[in-house]
């Protein structure tokens, strides 16, 4: 996976290569659609949700460039999956998913892999917290426009990562915090779930 999927595409973060070469993606996945885990895109969940392909979780958290002290928020648990590759490559991550179901079958994943100090909670991520900052946030749900709450909750110097458009195609949007001023890029062509919440898509 790490040779094909993610350095034969371009990621040449050397942190996110011994990253997504550590965590055991099987573990994350449905066991009826384990013999698929390392396939070059997303499996699905249940409830509506999907485990990313490889290369767009690499591609995220190079984005991001995580050093390994950052406090990282992640919106859109899921699997588990993304937030155990962030714990490689970060201090602390706070996971964030609306769906209980999800969010209990992800924190015993996270167990069994070695990533327990990652923290799941269950709620609408897309609203932030306005008690906490972070230096870094990934979006692993489909925004209709980039969250205005999240953008807010980036410490300065912090950068956020997050698909945004409708959900038939996005594209990845960075933005990146500088004091009291943005900066906005959009890039990666992809396709994730709709974000649920207040800047969800409307179901």
């Amino acid at each position: 996976m790490v040779a094909r999927q993610l350095r034969r595409r371009g990621i040449r973060d050397s942190r996110v290569l011994a990253a997504m070469s550590r965590v055991p993606r099987e573990a994350f996945v449905p066991a009826a659609s384990r013999h698929r885990a390392y396939d070059d895109g997303a499996l699905p969940l249940g409830h509506g949700q999907t485990i990313s392909q490889p290369y767009v979780v690499a591609a995220m958290c190079e984005l991001l460039e995580l050093r390994g002290d950052e406090r990282v928020l992640e919106v859109g648990t899921g699997s588990g999956y993304a937030a155990a590759v962030l714990d490689e490559l970060a201090a602390l991550v706070v996971s964030v998913e609306v769906i209980p179901e999800l969010a209990a079958t992800a924190r015993v994943a996270l167990v069994e892999t070695g990533h327990a100090d990652v923290e799941v909670r269950t709620g609408d991520g897309s609203l932030g917290d306005a008690c906490e900052s972070f230096d870094a946030i990934l979006v692993s749900a489909a925004a209709p426009e980039l969250p205005a709450l999240l953008v807010e909750r980036l410490a300065d110097g912090g950068r956020l990562v997050c698909p945004v458009g409708p959900p038939s195609g996005q594209r990845l949007v960075f933005v990146e915090r500088r004091g009291d001023q943005t900066t906005t890029t959009a890039g990666l062509r992809c396709r994730f779930v709709p974000l649920r919440g207040v800047a969800g898509h409307p179901d």
